[in-house]
């Protein structure tokens, strides 16, 4: 397995193409091109019976120059990397980064396949992809690019563990900027496989991943936080940036603030007593009936509650 890191910080794990399937797809191109090849050459040649030699010459190197050059190269072009035999055998070529390769590429390893696949029968080739770790070809070396496999059985992604509750969301001001992707990569791999891990040497490596962190960021990690536990809430931000980048970060009734529980910042007693306005009378406390010589007390005008603004959210009943 080839693990790759794009732009977007994301793993991509390839499986490169080795030599007995590499092989036999090519056996099956040059089958079929050959066939092709032996019926239009025959064509070519009762139509071209009146010729003179010169002419019939230059029809067969451009017959050959056509099917076993040029339409392979197309074919890889217009299919992204899957001739007949690749697309038979599960196979396909892609660039250096995991992209889909172009013209310049099929046109680099097409050219360079004429010398090590057919004037030297595949020798060159198959001696190339041996040596090679990931079993390219020279075309391969020299246009940059892989034939990996495509029929890999799906696996269960690697769970990154989430950080501890109260660590969540302390470093929402943190600059990841600067961060390089191996890095992640790195921190990524230690968090699903630290439970595999020798205690010593797992915590070894988080302090060193930890410290790692720390220098590209500018910020040293928070006194007391253990390196796992540091590394996991550094990640959960970035997951959490990227998140908010793809999908925004609207709020809406019901959805609380970022580190702050649903809920939080109302409370479910009863309402406070509406405030009176400005030059309103207060009305006095009505004197008790047992009371000699109490009067009735006097009215005041009731003044209209004042209205709450209204918030958007309506508290449980």
């Amino acid at each position: 397995m080839s693990e790759l890191v794009t732009g977007e910080a994301v793993a991509l794990e390839l499986r490169p193409a080795k030599l007995p399937s590499r092989a036999l797809a090519v056996l099956l191109d040059l089958v079929v091109a050959m066939v092709v090849y032996l019926v239009v050459t025959l064509l070519l040649a009762l139509a071209t019976a009146g010729l003179d030699e010169a002419a019939q010459m230059a029809m067969a190197v451009a017959s050959f120059l056509l099917l076993l050059v040029g339409v392979p190269i197309a074919v890889e072009t217009l299919s992204h990397g899957r001739s007949l035999g690749k697309l038979a055998f599960g196979l396909r070529v892609v660039r250096d980064d995991g992209g889909p390769i172009r013209f310049r590429h099929a046109l680099v390893r097409g050219a360079v396949g004429v010398v090590e696949i057919l004037m030297t029968f595949g020798v060159v080739a198959c001696i190339a992809s041996l040596v090679s770790a990931r079993g390219r070809r020279l075309g391969d070396v020299f246009a940059g690019t892989l034939v990996v496999r495509e029929r890999v059985p799906a696996g269960r992604s690697p769970f990154v563990p989430p950080p501890p509750p109260w660590l969540a969301g302390q470093f929402s001001g943190l600059d990841l900027s600067a961060v390089p992707d191996a890095l992640w990569l790195a921190v990524r791999q230690y968090l699903t496989r630290m439970g595999q891990l020798d205690p010593q040497v797992g915590a070894a490596m988080a302090e060193r991943l930890a410290s790692d962190l720390a220098a590209c960021t500018g910020t040293p990690a928070p006194y007391g936080v253990p390196p796992g536990a540091y590394l996991a809430a550094v990640v959960h931000e970035r997951q959490a940036r990227e998140a908010r980048r793809a999908f925004g970060g609207a709020t809406g009734p019901g959805v609380a603030p970022s580190g702050q529980a649903p809920g939080a910042g109302w409370s479910a007693g009863p309402p406070a007593a509406p405030a009176t306005l400005p030059g309103a009378q207060v009305a006095p406390l009505p004197a008790s009936p047992s009371a000699p010589g109490a009067s009735a007390p006097v009215e005041a005008p009731q003044q209209p509650p004042a209205e709450r603004p209204s918030t958007g959210f309506a508290p449980p009943a």
